[in-house]
């Protein structure tokens, strides 16, 4: 994180959370030594309520959001907004449906808050935390023009196919992860691999291996909202690569 920050000098730092307490959920705990870090805000996932010490702050910390279709009621919001100076940054974090829990519409959920917006909030971004890609790419295109920003979640494989879609929004599928490289999406892979060949239930824990780091660097006009460029960040505990 120093040497990105150094790099880089970012407006804002932006995390999903959702696997970060050993790949269950987040607390209290772990949420302020991200914020420490620099992070302006976290997104969640599908494993938002993994971990029961988030029901005690995620009502009292704004910084923390959790995908906005969850069913009415649930505890926390599912947006935000953050600022740095007289920079703002309007945060929508969202999950998909497709080989997923079932959840609220996806699409008419982005919708309502950017209605509620009403282009007031002229740089956003959304996390969309979804399994199948041609869910994430449909939402690409349905936000168009609309959001700065959307960026994939959930599968931890970074995918190569960062591009400006043609009104202006910056688009991954995957951010990829930050977490063990030799692992499976970050578990031991001998249980992973146990349970893929004989069925059997396995207890995943999360792999103590060299580490990987990955990220995208999203440059934004102010004044239209619109991306400039959008890059990827791989970096590796044995070796750095940009791209």
């Amino acid at each position: 994180m120093p040497r990105l920050k150094s790099k880089y000098n970012p407006d804002f730092i932006v995390a999903n959370g959702e696997n970060s307490a050993a790949g269950r959920g987040i607390t209290h705990k772990i949420a302020r030594e991200l914020f420490e870090q620099g992070i302006q805000a976290i997104t969640m996932g599908n494993h938002t309520w993994g971990n029961k010490d988030i029901f005690e702050f995620i009502d009292d910390e704004p910084r923390l959001i959790r995908p906005i279709n969850y069913s009415p009621g649930m505890p926390g919001k599912g947006y935000t907004i953050i600022r740095n100076g007289k920079k703002e940054l309007g945060l929508i974090n969202v999950i998909g449906r497709t080989y997923m829990q079932p959840m609220d519409d996806p699409f008419r959920s982005v919708d309502a808050i950017l209605d509620d917006w009403n282009g007031k909030i002229k740089c956003i971004l959304v996390d969309f935390h979804a399994e199948a890609t041609s869910e994430k790419i449909s939402m690409g295109w349905h936000v168009d023009g609309r959001v700065s920003a959307i960026v994939g979640t959930h599968t931890h494989v970074q995918t190569h196919d960062e591009r400006i879609l043609p009104e202006g929004t910056a688009y991954v599928t995957d951010v990829g992860m930050v977490g063990p490289r030799d692992g499976v999406l970050g578990m031991e892979r001998e249980a992973v691999l146990l349970k893929f060949r004989t069925e059997l239930p396995s207890r995943f824990i999360v792999d103590e291996g060299k580490w990987q780091f990955h990220a995208v660097i999203i440059e934004l006009d102010d004044v239209s909202g619109r991306s400039q460029n959008i890059q990827l960040i791989r970096q590796f505990e044995d070796e750095w690569i940009l791209e």
